[in-house]
């Protein structure tokens, strides 16, 4: 364990219920100086189009990562002796003006970048990837591996808002943000509103990975196409928790039967290992909707996943 990095409360010396409630219950810091991650929370359901919130979602998968211990059982990997991690708290957000609100998102995530840290967020509705993505990105388009049950390349809806949680990926390319050559949807199902709904993202190369398509082959077979696709190049990490079924994870606004076990969720988290990730996130938890907190308690375990995949990455970078 490096004693200069942040570590996170013992629970055999201070209950897991005691306390303040941060990811992980990691020391809460003002700003990401000196972070290797930075854990941050995007509490805006702005572009949620039916039902509304995932903007409580950050507050519930800090109290469900209480349960979080300090290291991986299955790969060894101690996240908080390989990097240093914190709780940055949540950016600024707007709840009733769209534009603004991606704005202040954006400007939030920038800080973190501009510190040398690498973004691990919580949404928030699925558009909060798009000014994520504004300010990871800035410099060159990323690769993209998303976890979901939709596409979300969608245009527009209701007359021509084209910003909503199911259009930040279309945005995105257009933008030049995403290289759809290196882009992966893994776990995409349920019914769709036209034949040709798919038809732009795959004319763009994005590689759509259905449900039907993953049971076939499994997480490993998947995962190999997943990395290679992003190849050894700069990506990006989404995790919709509706890619997860709605028995296990009944709390997002846009539930769809049929989708991943957590088990397999996570195994297929772990395969991301050796990825050059930039930086990640988890959204649509939308705790109105849950049920004892299951879905938080998913989406907290799945933060962690990514964690202790991208915490190597800084240990690759330093060269250790």
């Amino acid at each position: 364990m490096s004693a200069q990095f942040h570590q996170p409360v013992d629970a055999a010396e201070v209950p897991r219920f005691a306390g303040h409630s941060t990811f992980m219950r990691l020391p809460a810091v003002t700003s990401a100086d000196g972070l290797d991650i930075a854990l941050v929370g995007i509490p805006w359901d702005g572009g949620t189009t039916n039902r509304a919130g995932a903007r409580h979602g950050p507050r519930e998968v800090r109290n469900q990562s209480s349960l979080i211990r300090r290291v991986h059982h299955v790969s060894g990997v101690e996240p908080f002796s390989i990097a240093n991690v914190a709780d940055v708290g949540d950016v600024s957000v707007n709840p009733i003006d769209l534009m603004d609100g991606l704005t202040r998102i954006e400007a939030g995530i920038a800080a973190i970048v501009a510190a040398g840290a690498l973004p691990l967020a919580v949404g928030g509705d699925h558009l909060t990837t798009l000014p994520v993505l504004r300010a990871v990105a800035k410099n060159r388009p990323v690769g993209l591996i998303h976890f979901d049950a939709h596409t979300d390349t969608n245009d527009s809806y209701f007359g021509g808002n084209r910003y909503t949680h199911g259009t930040p990926f279309r945005r995105a390319i257009e933008e030049g943000l995403l290289d759809p050559k290196r882009m992966v949807q893994i776990g995409i199902r349920g019914s769709i509103y036209d034949t040709t709904d798919h038809d732009w993202a795959k004319s763009q190369g994005i590689r759509i990975i259905y449900m039907e398509e993953f049971v076939e082959r499994g997480a490993v077979s998947v995962m190999e196409e997943a990395r290679a696709i992003a190849g050894t190049g700069p990506t990006y990490v989404t995790f919709d928790i509706d890619s997860i079924d709605p028995s296990m994870a009944p709390g997002t606004g846009t539930p769809e039967i049929g989708g991943f076990s957590t088990r397999e969720a996570q195994a297929l988290v772990r395969l991301l290992a050796g990825v050059d990730i930039v930086g990640a996130d988890v959204v649509e938890v939308a705790p109105p909707f849950d049920l004892a907190g299951m879905t938080a308690l998913a989406g907290a375990n799945i933060l962690f996943e990514l964690l202790c995949v991208m915490a190597p990455c800084i240990e690759r970078r330093r060269g250790g």
